[in-house]
């Protein structure tokens, strides 16, 4: 009591998958209006793509703003997406309440369900 902790778990944030990490972020992000979170990705994205090995698409993003949008709705796959983990687990871990997490999680179990039921 008289202090603030972490409610969200970095030990369990660091299990999920980066696309869920992804989701569960910009999700948050959209609901708090926290521009600078989704301005500090959309910048991050070049970046990460360099780490991941994709230097001719990394200068591509930085030279046509556009190619960077495009980027944006692929953050939450393959190798970018594993790039972007540890900025997706800061927020998270930074922001999102417990009440939120319990949320996500409702969520991300409804939907395995449902494509469980498409394998079906």
């Amino acid at each position: 009591m008289g202090y603030a902790r972490a409610v969200t778990d970095r030990e369990s944030l660091e299990r999920l998958s980066a696309q869920n990490l992804h989701d569960r972020a910009t999700r948050l992000a959209w609901r708090r209006l926290d521009v600078s979170f989704l301005w500090n990705l959309l910048s991050t994205i070049p970046e990460a793509r360099a780490a991941g090995g994709d230097q001719d698409r990394s200068e591509m993003d930085i030279l046509r703003p556009l190619a960077l949008l495009n980027d944006l709705v692929d953050a939450d796959r393959g190798e970018l997406a594993e790039a972007l983990r540890p900025l997706y687990i800061d927020y998270l871990a930074e922001h999102e309440t417990a009440a939120m997490a319990e949320e996500a999680r409702e969520a991300e179990g409804a939907a395995d369900a449902d494509e469980e039921d498409l394998d079906d």
